[in-house]
């Protein structure tokens, strides 16, 4: 979960770059947006996906987004999203932005636009239960937040299957606020709920989607552990809001300690590799995935 804020930065300038190439779709999305309602219908029968994965950032998204064929790439108001064949069906990736209000916002358009079939919560998390690792993947049965609001997500996995995959966890997801950068304050959040990893968006995707009807899974790959504590600088860099300060946050934290130049690299070779990891799982659960199943059916057995 820590890492993708840090990567965001690092990756920020290439991603500028590749949105070049969008302007067209851009265009596109924006005349669904404001057009009448005869264009808006037109573009949604073209556009619309039997699933869409609903992630935080690029990073988190890019190892699903190479495995996309026939990509169509677009920004739209609240969100960007890639469309294309994925595991056998047609699928909207789509990049909400950090926290719950943009991931909230952005499942409510995606639903508005495409009425899925399924929506998937996927992205990093960070562990809080010893034992789970880097690229470890935990299927969300429960998410729920501090304030003791949960929600089920009817996911029912059998033992023998988690017997022979030592990687895959299933168990609850713990949507937070703010970051847990010291091995404190994940313990804390350990120690307080039953949570297996947290993150900052998934308890809002499930809230729109139960409250809309449409079923919905959650998928996290572990990039932090209960162990791990992530450096003061980065939190620095984290807490800038515009690109301005997060610049100078970036300068001021390379001036005052250069070592962190090879640790925020590291930090961005790691989340990488779990993006891809990530991708492979989720092509595999979209193939099994059938968007005409009764809303009251539930993966797994």
């Amino acid at each position: 979960m820590m890492w993708r804020h840090l990567v965001q930065q690092w990756i920020q300038q290439s991603a500028q770059q590749k949105m070049l190439g969008m302007v067209a779709e851009a265009q596109r999305a924006a005349q669904y947006r404001f057009a009448d309602p005869e264009v808006q219908a037109a573009f949604a029968r073209e556009q619309r996906c039997e699933i869409a994965v609903l992630f935080a950032l690029g990073v988190e998204a890019g190892g699903t987004v190479d495995l996309l064929q026939n990509a169509v790439s677009m920004r739209c108001p609240n969100f960007v999203e890639h469309a294309g064949e994925l595991g056998g069906r047609r699928v909207a990736l789509v990049e909400t932005g950090t926290g719950r209000q943009a991931a909230a916002a952005a499942a409510e358009d995606v639903i508005a636009l495409h009425r899925p079939g399924w929506i998937i919560s996927a992205g990093f998390a960070g562990g809080l239960r010893a034992g789970l690792r880097h690229g470890h993947i935990v299927m969300v049965d429960v998410v729920l937040d501090t304030a003791q609001r949960q929600f089920s997500l009817g996911l029912h996995i059998g033992l023998e299957a988690l017997k022979s995959s030592p990687a895959l966890h299933v168990g609850p997801l713990l949507t937070v606020d703010r970051l847990a950068r010291t091995v404190a304050e994940k313990r804390q959040l350990s120690e307080s709920c039953s949570a297996l990893a947290c993150d900052m968006e998934t308890l809002a995707v499930v809230e729109i989607c139960q409250r809309e009807k449409v079923r919905c899974l959650a998928i996290r790959i572990i990039t932090d552990t209960l162990e791990e504590e992530i450096p003061k600088e980065v939190e620095r860099l984290l807490d800038q809001k515009s690109l301005a300060a997060r610049l100078g946050a970036a300068t001021g934290a390379l001036l005052n300690r250069p070592s962190s130049l090879k640790d925020m690299w590291q930090l961005k070779e790691e989340a990488l590799k779990a993006s891809d990891r990530l991708g492979r799982f989720l092509v595999g659960v979209i193939g099994q995935l059938d968007p005409r199943l009764p809303l009251d059916s539930s993966p797994g057995g």
